[in-house]
């Protein structure tokens, strides 16, 4: 339960840097703000994963926050691009 909400807060937090950097995208709320930043964050996760793994036994993927914000990024090009927000 605990990591559900870390997960909710850490993704809010992304999609709040991201919204901040891609102009326009200032009328989302605090559920799909959180919601851009969690899949944000698999999105950079996976991205990550493919440039570079991470070493055994690491908790966490050295780019994490920053490839974070890169998804959440991708992301919302994409709903502009979809939603034409």
């Amino acid at each position: 339960m605990l990591h559900l909400i870390w997960s909710i807060i850490v993704g809010f937090i992304v999609g709040l840097i991201a919204r901040a950097i891609m102009p326009g995208a200032d009328h989302m709320g605090f559920w799909m703000t959180a919601g851009v930043g969690i899949v944000g964050s698999l999105i950079g996760g996976v991205l990550g994963n493919l440039i570079k793994k991470p070493e055994p036994g690491s908790m966490f993927h050295p780019a994490g926050i920053l490839m974070s914000i890169v998804g959440a990024l991708v992301l919302l090009l994409v709903l502009r691009f979809v939603f034409h927000m």
